[in-house]
């Protein structure tokens, strides 16, 4: 799989409205899922106790964190596009974010993501992506966002 290069503004423009690629699946282990709930300090039951939501669950065992999911966009994301010849590049915002189906443990998912619009505010580009995480074998995603990106060429 190879990654989108983008070197600058009208490189992105190109892309307005299109799918700018898939990442790889990653498997979401119990492991992961602890490692955030130690991190975040939310150690609900539905996520830290394999047992109890077994037993107990609507799931047939622990599923991550929304926010676990919502987290591993960077990763994701990067292995989708490579954009080149930056200064930075900031998280700005997510807008009609809905986590529609839970990721149980071991479940794989994978990101597309599509270039909805793209702004110049005056040397600062912002891009709005659709973003869709979906796991492996199911048909509703994991969630569904719109994310916003500043970027800050050299």
């Amino acid at each position: 799989m190879s990654k989108l290069i983008i070197n600058s503004f009208e490189d992105f423009q190109d892309y307005i409205g299109k799918e700018l690629g898939v990442s790889e699946y990653h498997q979401v282990t119990q492991d992961q899922i602890n490692l955030f709930a130690d991190a975040t300090i939310d150690h609900q039951w539905i996520h830290t106790d394999p047992e109890k939501a077994k037993a107990e669950g609507a799931f047939g065992g622990t599923i991550a964190h929304g926010y676990l999911t919502l987290s591993l966009v960077p990763f994701l994301w990067n292995q989708i596009v490579q954009v080149n010849n930056l200064k930075m590049m900031v998280n700005y915002g997510i807008e009609n974010l809905r986590f529609a189906n839970p990721v149980k443990v071991n479940d794989e998912i994978r990101m597309h993501a599509t270039l909805a619009n793209i702004s110049d505010l005056r040397g600062t580009i912002k891009t709005e992506m659709k973003v869709k995480i979906e796991i492996k074998g199911e048909k509703k995603p994991a969630l569904a966002a719109q994310l916003i990106f500043l970027y800050h060429f050299q």
